[in-house]
């Protein structure tokens, strides 16, 4: 028993550590957020699927596993990167900004999701309020969507499908630039 709440515990401090390194270090971050009538503007003419995920920017989804796997089916033909988050995370909170931007600037190739895992509706809709993103999250309180996309525990993870709908790569722990998130979706999407 001991050893498996170690491994969490191991796993859980990981993006803290990550946090507290980068925060020592230049930001490499990607300039302001965009507004939502920015990201509005910027997404217009995104094709059909990826424009119904913009329609419900910030929303807080119910998390039922058939209308999560149902939206994950309308997206084939387009990678899609599926961000696990809670309200209450640090290494979540320091990595909304970059999630923001790159979900702006790769909206319209590339379905961006998130999973509000292990929080609350009020304090996800309260975070959602001060950093609004292009696409919709799916509540998650014990974690049954994470299990669907093999997210282990942890926050935050970022997983990716590619536009068949093969899970093709988890990055753990916080994206602390657009230059780093940029990259895993070329290397591991094409896009």
């Amino acid at each position: 028993m001991l050893i498996g709440y170690v491994r969490r515990a191991t796993i859980a401090c990981i993006p803290l550590a990550a946090v507290l390194l980068t925060a020592c270090g230049p930001s490499g971050a990607g300039g302001r957020a965009p507004t939502p009538a920015q990201a509005r503007r910027d997404l217009a003419g995104a094709p059909p699927a990826l424009a119904s995920l913009h329609r419900q920017a910030n929303e807080i989804l119910p998390g039922r596993p058939a209308a999560f796997q149902a939206r994950l089916r309308s997206l084939r033909g387009h990678p899609v990167v599926v961000n696990k988050w809670a309200s209450w995370c640090a290494p979540c909170q320091l990595e909304f900004p970059v999630l923001q931007r790159e979900s702006v600037k790769l909206g319209r190739r590339v379905a961006f999701v998130g999973l509000d895992a292990r929080d609350t509706q009020s304090g996800a809709r309260s975070f959602l309020a001060r950093h609004p993103v292009s696409y919709p999250s799916y509540f998650d309180p014990r974690e049954d969507l994470s299990r669907l996309v093999r997210a282990p525990e942890g926050f935050p993870i970022t997983t990716f499908y590619d536009a068949g709908g093969r899970l093709v790569f988890q990055h753990a722990g916080p994206y602390t630039s657009d230059a780093q998130l940029d990259a895993d979706v070329r290397k591991h999407l094409g896009s």
